[in-house]
């Protein structure tokens, strides 16, 4: 057997013997942690890269190497994951980052707005060339799709996630870890936005979306398509850079807080009176996922309509369906999310009632098909 071999299984088995009292592990605070994870030597070769870990099911742990529900998620830290995949030293020089270890579903914006600033400051380096984002798939695409609207920057931001826990017997987190990173730290990946990385694949933050609850090719973009894959851990593109239409930024550096946005679900007798206690609630602003093209009943419509009448609510309206596209129709305050899931019109119009953004512009940002 060869030293390297030898060096990667007993990197396995002291992983795997952490994994096994770890189930109960206690999350991580917010605040971040700088964590030198190994006495590698720096390699002025090699791309440098940051990975920022928020938690979930790629740092998750099970009682059972069998189990791939019912798992403490983000119950391992940054450091754990780097030295479980020992290739990454071969690729780039690797700094990690603890924003948080959470549960994607406990994301908030406070940790969304941390993320955005860290990973801004880093990029802004000269001597970074690329940042990873480890978190939880149920959320992703929402924070991914946050970062691709908040961050300036032509370097490659890549998130990543896992549909198996790390202990599971074939848990798909290191690999796609070493992709991710492989990614950041290529030359191509540049003036792409925001990307995903899951089961071989990339794809853009604008569209990707999680499809299943269990499979392991989960994350899709089913109308525009992948931006790429790997091969032999080697990202090859379909397409030279190039961005989403529509694809604003928002300029997000030292915000604290967010307005509040709530989704409400389109379906038969739906009750008007929830969009009431929404707003009344706080919400500055709705998303309706309506059915098809963001169909609402009679009696949903006429409450939307004095809400927006009484606080000057902003309203888009999406479809609960996974394709399609929903128009701008000209009423007051109500604008068409477009191709927009009602989970990324969410984002886009919190970012845009933070920055300010009048009813003429955002007829403009979510009417630019129309």
């Amino acid at each position: 057997m060869s030293p390297k071999m030898r060096t990667y299984l007993s990197t396995w088995t002291f992983f795997l013997s952490y994994l096994g009292c770890s189930a109960a592990a206690p999350t991580l605070p917010i605040l971040p942690h700088h964590l030198l994870t190994r006495d590698t030597p720096f390699n002025s070769s090699l791309p440098n890269i940051t990975i920022f870990a928020t938690g979930g099911t790629i740092a998750g742990s099970a009682a059972s190497n069998t189990a791939t529900t019912g798992y403490t998620a983000g119950a391992l830290g940054v450091d754990i994951l780097i030295d479980a995949v020992p290739e990454l030293w071969n690729i780039s020089n690797v700094k990690g980052v603890q924003v948080a270890n959470v549960d994607s579903g406990a994301i908030t914006a406070e940790i969304l707005l941390n993320l955005t600033s860290m990973i801004q400051e880093a990029l802004d380096d000269p001597y970074c060339q690329g940042a990873v984002v480890t978190h939880g798939t149920d959320t992703l695409e929402e924070s991914a799709f946050f970062l691709d609207l908040t961050i300036k920057t032509d370097k490659p931001v890549v998130v990543v996630g896992a549909m198996r826990p790390a202990t599971a017997i074939s848990a798909d987190g290191p690999m796609n870890l070493l992709e991710a990173v492989t990614l950041a730290g290529t030359p191509e990946a540049r003036g792409r936005g925001t990307m995903v990385v899951l089961n071989d694949r990339i794809g853009s933050a604008f569209y990707m979306t999680k499809t299943h609850s269990n499979a392991l090719d989960t994350f899709k973009a089913s109308e525009q398509g992948y931006l790429g894959f790997f091969l032999d851990t080697k990202p090859l593109f379909y397409y030279h850079p190039v961005l989403p239409i529509g694809r604003e930024y928002f300029n997000v550096s030292g915000a604290t807080e967010l307005p509040e946005v709530d989704i409400l679900f389109g379906h038969q007798v739906l009750n008007p009176k929830l969009a009431r206690s929404a707003v009344e609630s706080g919400a500055k602003g709705l998303v309706l996922a309506g059915m098809g093209a963001g169909g609402w009943t009679s009696a949903g419509t006429s409450e939307i309509e004095d809400l927006v009448e009484e606080y000057g609510t902003q309203v888009v309206v999406s479809s609960r369906t996974m394709g399609g596209f929903v128009q701008t129709d000209g009423s007051e305050n109500m604008y068409g999310g477009q191709d927009l899931n009602p989970q990324k019109a969410r984002i886009m119009l919190q970012l845009a009632l933070y920055v300010g953004y009048s009813s003429t512009k955002l007829a403009t940002l979510f009417g630019f098909a129309s």
